[in-house]
C-alpha cells in the first residue's frame, strides 16, 4: 500500500503493483509505503477519504505467471509447495488444486495451517484469518484476492487493467489530482518491468476443461473487467529476475 496526500495505491498480487510501487516512491516525495499487500480495510483512518487506485490482471494469465514464478524459485512459497505436492504436479493439476480451495478442498486446511496469524509484510502477506473466508465461496484464488484487496470496489476505487498499465497509470494519477512530471512519464513508458517470470504464452498451458474452470471460478473478475481467453498479457509480463517471493 502506497499513500500520498491525494491517493492510496493498493497492490494486488502479480498485477503490476511492484512497478507502480517503485514509480510512486521514486517520483512522489511525499509517497510512503504502509505495509505490503495490505487490503482496503487496513487503509489508515486519515486516508480513507482518498481515491483508491489499483490494477487487475487477466486471471488465465495470472495463474500461469504465479505458477511459473514459483516454479523458478530456489525456495518456492508454502502455497505452491502444498498445491503442487512439492513440485511434483504439473501446471494443470496444481491449478485445479488452487481453484478448488474455495470449493471444499482438503488442501485449504493445510494452507491455513501454514499461514501466519498476523501480517508479515513479505511474500503473500496473507494471515490465516484473511484467507479462511474463501472456504465455501467457490471463488478462484485470484478473484478471492481481488475481492479481499479492493473490498466492494465502488466509485472511490479506480482499477486499471495491467495489460494497459503504461497508458492507464498517468491518466489514473491525473484523475486523482496527482501531477505527473516528465521524468515520471518517461519511467512509466520505458522502464523495465518488475517481479515477472519466464513462461510461454499463457494460452499454451490450458486444456479446454481447465480454461472453463477458470472461467467459472473467476467469473467476477473476468466479467467486470471484460477479459477473455487469448487476450494479450500485461505490458509488465517480460522476462526479468526477481527475488520477491509472492
Amino acid at each position: 500500500m502506497i499513500m500520498t496526500s491525494r491517493l492510496v495505491f493498493l497492490h494486488l498480487h502479480k498485477s503490476g503493483g511492484t512497478f507502480v510501487n517503485e514509480c510512486l516512491l521514486r517520483f512522489l516525495p511525499e509517497a510512503r509505503q504502509v505495509g505490503y499487500h495490505l487490503p482496503r480495510n487496513m487503509i489508515p483512518q486519515e486516508a480513507r477519504h482518498l481515491p483508491i487506485l489499483g490494477f487487475v490482471r487477466n486471471p488465465w494469465s495470472y495463474y500461469v505467471s504465479w505458477y511459473s514464478f514459483q516454479q523458478q524459485q530456489a525456495n518456492p512459497n508454502f502455497l505452491y509447495r502444498i498445491l503442487s505436492d512439492d513440485g511434483r504436479l504439473d501446471f494443470g493439476d496444481t491449478l485445479r488444486n488452487m481453484l478448488d480451495l474455495g470449493a471444499g478442498s482438503i488442501r485449504l486446511d493445510l494452507v491455513l495451517r501454514a499461514l501466519p496469524s498476523t501480517y508479515s509484510n513479505q511474500g503473500l502477506n496473507l494471515p490465516k484469518a484473511a484467507l479462511a473466508p474463501i472456504r465455501g465461496s467457490r471463488l478462484g484464488f485470484y478473484s478471492y484476492l481481488y475481492r479481499y484487496m479492493y473490498g466492494g470496489v465502488g466509485a472511490q476505487v479506480r482499477i486499471g487493467r495491467s495489460e494497459e498499465l503504461r497508458d492507464a497509470l498517468p491518466d489514473m494519477l491525473t484523475a486523482a489530482g496527482q501531477a505527473v512530471g516528465e521524468e515520471m512519464m518517461n519511467f512509466i513508458a520505458v522502464a523495465a518491468p518488475r517481479n515477472t517470470s519466464r513462461h510461454d504464452g499463457y494460452t499454451n498451458y490450458y486444456s479446454d476443461a481447465l480454461r472453463e474452470l477458470v472461467a467459472l471460478r473467476d467469473a467476477e473478475v473476468i466479467e467486470r473487467h471484460g477479459y477473455e481467453f487469448g487476450a494479450p498479457e500485461p505490458a509488465q509480463a517480460m522476462p526479468l529476475a526477481s527475488t520477491n517471493n509472492e
